[in-house]
């Protein structure tokens, strides 16, 4: 099961290796669901890393612009 604090690039390794074995036919169907779920979580975790990401980025460039004006 992933770990609530798996890094960006580990869970993105996570779900391609999901995807790989969807793609392969290599996970039963018994554990289809489990590892769906898992990759969902892992992708939510991704897309919020991603958004809080660009956030932090654009308040950094915010920053630097008016300290152009002001300076």
């Amino acid at each position: 099961m992933a770990k609530s604090k798996t890094g960006f690039s580990e869970a993105v390794l996570e779900v391609e290796e999901i995807i790989t074995k969807l793609e392969n036919d290599e996970i039963d169907i018994d554990d289809l669901s489990i590892e769906v779920k898992k990759a969902v979580k892992l992708i939510e975790q991704c897309r919020e890393k991603l958004e809080k990401t660009e956030t932090e980025v654009r308040d950094f460039v915010t920053s630097l612009q008016q300290d152009d004006q002001e300076g």
